[in-house]
């Protein structure tokens, strides 16, 4: 457990302004800290909400003001010293300094790592460097999107996650001609059972997009310096204007590896948050902790919020471990998807439909449940994170009876 701040002076700093590293300097002045705070992020902004980057943003139906955590104002107010657009270059835990980008060193009594994830890239022997190929991850690959997104443009999204199916939503809802590849057998077959799979592949095909699973990206081609075609894996050439690969993220650990912390898969930290050298924690994308006795690491704003609020109790005292309660959601089209709980290791899935066409998928291990996929159905993921986060599952056959009412279920 960490000592109670006591003093004025000492110095927490906070590397990464990003949903993680906002959560946890809002949190802990809410409980009263009275140390410095100094927030470091190498983008240009202020903390901002990453999910609509890929869907409200990229549409245009969201301002960089509505985007933001939080008005840069507040910082001030709240005592947070915000330092936008400055990279850290290093960590020296022997001196607790930080180096900037810059050659300038910075001292702390506390680190907290919120450094994030960066997207995998295609390798560069299949895009040779070439221009018109994006990642999403930040408000500036948005913008280096946006601009693309065209009626009657062609675009190639490899990778079948989440991430690449908002970018073919919002593409294919502006009218361009998207052809989607997933070298698995499956969309989103790392996450979701063939059930969900089935659901959103149908819903893209129905919006004009050109799903093809099994297939992978053989690779590109380019005019002048920018691509302007695909060879896939079975042999097909295709015709393109722009290229959104969605192929999963990296956590950042490299500043926490050089400077000698354990890491694996991300940055290694116990149910407290705290990495190797006890005067540094690390939260969100980039820290894997324990969990259900592995080490887990999630990539979500869920996460990043209660991880963030659960160190900032922790400096201030609190001996509570963090214990992840998993939620996510997707926006594809008219549909929003929500998740509670994890579903690895399941070996049994119930359907249950609910009104105007909306459906929700039940995982189960056993006669435990782990999860829930909920398709506008926002009853059906309240009571199934209600039920997940008790510990409670209900009879694996009942949850398909749609004549039973779903408020019944908490009563198991």
């Amino acid at each position: 457990m960490h000592e109670a701040a006591s003093t004025s002076r000492e110095k927490t700093i906070v590397i990464g302004a990003g949903q993680a590293g906002f959560s946890f300097c809002a949190r802990l002045r809410e409980l009263g800290y009275r140390g410095d705070i100094t927030l470091f992020g190498d983008e240009p902004h202020a903390p901002y909400q990453r999910p609509p980057l890929s869907k409200a943003y990229l549409l245009g139906d969201m301002s960089v003001d509505r985007l933001l955590l939080r008005p840069t104002e507040f910082y001030h107010d709240q005592h947070i010293d915000l330092k936008t657009g400055i990279a850290v270059s290093a960590i020296n835990p022997d001196s607790k300094t930080i180096t900037l980008k810059n050659g300038a060193g910075v001292s702390y009594d506390r680190l907290v790592l919120a450094t994030g994830s960066t997207p995998r890239k295609l390798p560069a022997s299949l895009c040779d460097n070439l221009a018109g190929i994006y990642y999403m991850r930040s408000m500036a690959d948005a913008d280096g999107i946006a601009p693309e997104i065209a009626q009657g443009r062609r675009a190639l999204v490899i990778g079948g996650g989440y991430i690449g199916l908002e970018a073919a939503a919002v593409a294919a809802k502006r009218g361009v001609n998207v052809t989607m590849i997933e070298a698995g057998e499956r969309i989103l077959q790392r996450v979701a059972c063939s059930q969900t799979s089935d659901y959103f592949r149908d819903l893209h095909r129905s919006h004009g997009v050109d799903i093809r699973e099994g297939v992978g990206l053989q690779g590109l081609q380019g005019s002048n310096g920018r691509v302007s075609s695909a060879t896939l894996s079975d042999g097909t050439s295709l015709d393109i204007d722009f290229v959104i690969a969605g192929i999963g993220i990296v956590p950042n650990a490299e500043l926490a590896r050089d400077a000698g912390l354990d890491c694996e898969n991300g940055i290694k930290v116990d149910a407290q948050c705290t990495t190797s050298d006890p005067a540094i924690m690390a939260i969100g994308d980039c820290a894997c902790f324990p969990c259900n006795g592995a080490l887990l690491r999630l990539e979500s704003v869920g996460n990043a919020i209660d991880q963030g609020q659960a160190a900032a109790a922790i400096v201030m005292g609190s001996d509570q471990p963090y214990l992840a309660k998993p939620w996510f959601w997707s926006d594809q089209y008219d549909i929003k998807l929500q998740i509670a709980g994890l579903s690895s290791g399941f070996d049994t899935i119930r359907q249950r439909l609910g009104d105007a066409g909306s459906r929700s998928h039940w995982y189960f291990r056993g006669d435990r449940l782990l999860a829930v996929d909920a398709m506008n159905d926002p009853r059906a993921y309240m009571v199934a994170k209600r039920l997940i986060e008790a510990g409670k599952s209900p009879p694996v056959d009942v949850v398909s009876d749609i004549s039973l009412d779903l408020k019944d279920l908490l009563k198991v």
